[in-house]
């Protein structure tokens, strides 16, 4: 099942040591084919406070979206982003072909006896 690697970012100065960090991070996700879905767009808000931008890059499966992360080639590069951009980072599994939001309602109303 398909995982995304989320980041809500918000972008302080540019500066080398993040235009590193966005040069060299395509290789450190190749091994584990992740790829950018969204990257370097600007946001439409519709609901809510949301400062900053979004990043979302997709695995083939949660197991290689962890791997990504916690591999020595990523953990290598990563304060160069840290150290200058504030945000938060999320890995999660996408939903399963098919997948119909009626039946969670079902199980969660069920759950709640209601």
């Amino acid at each position: 099942m398909t995982a995304y690697a989320i980041a809500h970012i918000r972008p302080e100065t540019l500066n080398e040591d993040v235009l590193r960090y966005i040069e060299e991070i395509q290789a450190t996700m190749d091994p584990f084919e992740g790829r950018f879905l969204v990257h370097g767009r600007e946001v439409e808000v519709k609901e809510g406070p949301w400062p900053g931008t979004i990043v979302v890059i997709g695995f083939p499966d949660i197991v290689k979206a962890r791997a990504w992360y916690d591999s020595p080639a990523y953990q290598a590069i990563l304060p160069l982003r840290t150290d200058h951009i504030a945000g938060e980072v999320i890995l999660v599994e996408g939903v399963p072909a098919g997948y119909d939001a009626r039946a969670t309602a079902t199980a969660l109303r069920s759950a709640a006896g209601l």
